[in-house]
């Protein structure tokens, strides 16, 4: 694999720039060589250097280190997010921590073993990756947020995942946060420079399966205008995540396992396998492991696709992160809808951390948002989820005043309690949620995006 990534070398002694580009060029993108300190500053001003290579010393001071540390000011002043490892023949500690207290991200001798060296590199694209898009940090509106032993460990597994190539199962019931652990595990990586490519597999359809994920060329079918390269082979460089993979027809199944085993896709229309170079991450709500035995997944795919498996815990699973993530999504939808000053009761607080959240972490950010729209005199309103739960008999004691009203008899009411029944008896289970109300999981969708379930 090569990582999409620059390194530049600089160095005086050209048998050490050629032995470092050996090295170095089977695993990253781009190696230049610099064999002239005079010319840093101009070629960090016209190429984005992602680590530089940079030795201690050089012809006018052989033993010092000062002219290292002259130029390793330069770089970070030219690039201050620049990853600079220093190389020096003499590793002295006193200077390695001197060069380091000044930006150096890490030091090596010379001479080093290869897999030392690009083990030291490896690392910088990881912490640089790391140091952009933290684990804990929030994307886009769900954030992964937590801070219970459920939910740290979850994030140990992530640090651990993203630093390595295994292919990487998440499970967990929906709206518990799959697509941003795939998010944190990309970015955590060594691929976090590469793209991160996202496929629905339940909202593909079976006659366009092969040229969404492999491509097709020009004329293949009748609307095949022009060559499209497909999802995997877009992927290349960076990370593949399959989301909803437990709807994936066992005829499809087949195929998919065919290209992962090969690392190789062929276009609808060609004859010409061609070599992909992605990160596998899929996730699922389902139980792959029974559908397994009732033979509606493939075992050999699923023991291709989880050589590590991280399952998201539902909120009723930790329920001391409710109130971190309430007020987190409190002042989120604030900021966006301009409201100051708004706050949840601790009535209100009480009850909302005893509630089951079945849609989870999704349902939680929609009923926030709601609650901040029909604020008023200052108050977050979850009375609208508040029934609805009630309703529901979901344990959730709240007094509503009088009996059934006029809204009670709704089409829409009904429709909303029926669904939001099925959402909690299936466990937030979207597929077997829609299969028992007789919808699909795309009206079904619709109608929790609807509703705000």
């Amino acid at each position: 694999m090569k990582y999409p990534a620059t390194v530049l070398i600089l160095d005086d002694n050209l048998d050490l720039l050629t032995a470092a580009r050996l090295c170095l060029k089977p695993h990253f993108q781009q190696v230049l060589l610099l064999s002239e300190p005079a010319e840093l500053l101009t070629a960090l001003t016209q190429q984005r250097v992602d680590i530089l290579l940079l030795d201690m010393n050089f012809q006018r001071d052989a033993s010092s280190g000062e002219e290292g540390i002259f130029y390793l000011k330069q770089a970070l002043n030219t690039q201050p997010d620049l990853k600079v490892v220093m190389m020096t023949a003499y590793a002295e500690l006193p200077l390695a921590v001197r060069a380091m207290q000044l930006g150096a991200s890490d030091f090596i001798a010379k001479p080093w073993q290869n897999e030392q060296l690009l083990r030291t590199l490896q690392q910088q694209l990881v912490t640089k990756a790391a140091s952009h898009v933290p684990v804990t940090a929030a994307v886009d509106s769900l954030p992964m947020l937590g801070e219970s032993p459920a939910m740290q460990q979850v994030q140990h597994l992530i640090s651990k995942a993203a630093a390595t190539e295994a292919n990487i199962l998440l499970s967990g019931e929906s709206g518990t946060g799959k697509a941003l652990a795939a998010q944190a595990i990309h970015a955590a990586s060594a691929r976090s420079l590469g793209p991160l490519i996202t496929v629905d597999m339940g909202a593909i359809h079976s006659s366009l399966f092969e040229s969404e994920l492999f491509g097709h060329k020009k004329g293949a079918f009748t609307d095949a205008k022009s060559d499209y390269s497909g999802r995997l082979m877009q992927a290349s460089g960076g990370t593949l995540f399959l989301d909803e993979l437990g709807n994936l027809p066992l005829a499809q199944q087949a195929k998919l396992l065919t290209a992962l085993q090969n690392r190789t896709v062929v276009a609808v229309g060609s004859s010409q396998p061609q070599p992909f170079d992605a990160r596998l991450i899929c996730a699922t709500n389902d139980n792959l492991a029974q559908k397994v035995q009732s033979g509606e997944f493939r075992q050999d795919l699923l023991y291709r696709i989880n050589t590590i498996e991280i399952t998201l815990p539902p909120l009723r699973q930790r329920r001391e992160d409710i109130s971190l993530l309430l007020n987190w999504y409190l002042q989120h939808y604030c900021e966006k809808y301009q409201q100051t000053g708004l706050r949840i009761t601790p009535g209100d607080l009480k009850l909302l951390c005893q509630y089951d959240w079945p849609g989870n972490v999704r349902q939680l950010a929609h009923a926030v948002e709601r609650a901040v729209v029909l604020a008023e005199g200052g108050i977050a309103d979850f009375s609208q989820l508040f029934t609805v739960a009630a309703s529901n008999s979901s344990g959730l004691a709240y007094e509503t005043a009088g009996s059934a009203t006029e809204q009670d008899f709704t089409l829409d009411y009904v429709e909303q309690k029926t669904i939001a029944q099925a959402l909690q008896y299936y466990q937030g289970n979207i597929s077997q949620a829609a299969k028992a109300l007789g919808l699909t999981r795309a009206a079904l969708y619709r109608r929790m995006e609807k509703y705000q379930l």
